[in-house]
């Protein structure tokens, strides 16, 4: 089975860093993301931009708009990226910049950080994004549910809000990450009511094999998130992703798998990702 992963990460983060060494156990590097992915089937993936000035600034306020990712030169054969967007940083120069990378068909995706930037998703400093999202018709991925930083606030984060940006933009596709952990019956609940929004499977745990193998054996965990899935009822609107450093992919996949039933393994783990952000050759959807 092709694989894509829709959610992952690939840029110098002290955070992220700190958790593949002690948490997750993961090799974060090229050839680390190279051999997981040959190893899981992981065709292509989705990288999230993301940047901070200082270590350990994340959520960092003076990170560059766009941001991108800086773990290697290159970014491996088969991601995309979704370049990520600081609001303290948002400017006319900033959104030029953006427009010209999607131009140059570079990008395949704009990422919002809701939670971690202390800004509504419908405050009006996005609206030139959501503008140019629809231009270019690229999807906006938005992170929902549990932050990774205390410095977070989840009321900006709560997966609801999403519901009044999908009716104020019916041509916008929007991804909601994560299901909007732990809020997942409401991120689905939006998924099922707009057209235009979707949601991906990425963080819903994080640590290494050992722990995921043991969270997965746990009903009370499982039974919720396919609960969920089940009244969204859709599997046209999910997305397979791992928010790699933070778990390994074959543990995480085989997590996923118990989550959806297996009529629906090729749209959740690779169709949708290609409608969302790809076109049919793979390369971002212009």
């Amino acid at each position: 089975m092709k694989i894509i992963d829709a959610h992952v990460h690939f840029s110098h983060i002290a955070s992220f860093e700190d958790c593949a060494g002690r948490t997750s156990f993961v090799d974060y590097s090229t050839q680390g993301y190279l051999r997981e992915a040959k190893l899981s089937g992981v065709v292509g993936s989705v990288c999230m931009g993301l940047a901070e000035c200082e270590k350990a600034g994340f959520p960092d306020a003076g990170a560059p708009t766009p941001m991108l990712a800086d773990l290697s030169e290159d970014l491996p054969q088969g991601m995309s990226l979704c370049a990520g967007i600081n609001p303290h940083t948002l400017s006319d120069h900033s959104l030029a910049m953006t427009e010209e990378l999607i131009r140059s068909g570079g990008i395949a995706g704009l990422k919002i950080y809701a939670g971690y930037y202390h800004f509504a998703i419908t405050d009006p400093v996005y609206a030139p994004v959501y503008k140019l999202a629809e231009k270019y018709d690229l999807a906006v991925v938005i992170h929902t549910g549990d932050t990774y930083s205390d410095r977070g606030l989840l009321k900006y984060a709560y997966p609801l809000l999403i519901d009044e940006l999908a009716v104020a933009h019916r041509d916008l596709r929007i991804v909601a990450c994560h299901m909007g952990v732990p809020w997942v019956f409401d991120a689905c609940e939006v998924a099922a009511k707009n057209p235009n929004v979707y949601i991906d499977l990425s963080g819903l745990l994080v640590g290494g094999a050992a722990f995921i193998d043991k969270m997965s054996a746990n009903p009370l965990l499982t039974d919720r998130y396919r609960q969920a899935l089940t009244y969204l009822d859709n599997y046209d609107k999910v997305l397979f992703g791992t928010d790699w450093p933070l778990a390994p992919m074959e543990a995480y996949i085989c997590f996923c798998k118990k989550l959806v039933p297996p009529e629906a393994y090729d749209k959740v783990f690779y169709e949708n990702a290609v409608s969302v952000f790809l076109n049919t050759d793979g390369r971002p959807r212009r």
